[in-house]
C-alpha cells in the first residue's frame, strides 16, 4: 500500500473521484469504546464477529457507499454488494485497493484472510475466493464494522 510516511495513507474517497492522503487514526481503547457501541467495538476493534443474519446490513438493500465504522473510510459501494447466503453482508469488490488491507488469519483452527479499514485497522470481516464475477471474491464483512452513506444523486 503506498504510504509517504508511517502516520499517513493514502485513501481514494469516491465522493470527488480523489486519492487523499489523511493521517492514519490510532486510538486507544478507551478512546475507541467511548465512540462506538458495545458490539461495534467488539467486533471492529477486537476481532468479533456477529452472528450470522443478525446485522442490519445483511438483507440491506439501499444505494450508496458502506464506510469504517470508526474511521469514515470509503470500503465498498451498493453495486459490489450481492446475496451470498451466508448471514453478512458480501462484497465482490473493495471500494478500492487502498482502502483495505488483508493479513492472515489462523484464529479458530482455519486459515482465512482478515480484511482491515487501511486507515485505523478495524476489523472489517474475511475475504474467501468463492464470489462471484467477475473478481470471484467475497468480502464477508460484518455489519457492526461498517456505516451506510446514502447516495444523494
Amino acid at each position: 500500500m503506498p504510504q509517504s510516511g508511517t502516520d499517513k495513507v493514502l485513501i481514494f474517497e469516491p465522493r470527488g473521484e480523489k486519492f487523499e492522503e489523511v493521517p492514519r487514526i490510532v486510538k486507544t481503547d478507551e478512546e475507541w469504546r467511548a465512540v462506538l457501541t458495545e458490539e461495534s467495538y467488539r467486533v471492529a476493534r477486537k476481532k468479533g464477529t456477529e452472528p450470522p443474519f443478525t446485522g442490519k446490513y445483511h438483507n440491506f438493500h439501499g444505494k450508496g457507499i458502506y464506510r469504517c465504522i470508526c474511521c469514515g473510510t470509503a470500503l465498498f459501494r451498493s453495486d459490489t454488494k450481492f446475496e451470498s447466503g451466508t448471514g453478512w453482508p458480501s462484497f465482490w469488490a473493495p471500494i478500492d485497493g487502498h482502502n483495505i488491507r488483508t493479513a492472515p488469519d489462523t484464529s479458530l483452527f482455519m486459515t482465512r484472510t482478515e480484511v482491515l479499514c487501511a486507515r485505523c485497522g478495524a476489523h472489517l470481516g474475511h475475504v474467501f475466493d468463492d464470489g462471484p464475477p467477475p473478481t470471484h471474491q467475497r468480502f464477508c464483512m460484518n455489519s457492526a464494522s461498517l456505516n451506510f452513506d446514502p447516495d444523494h444523486a
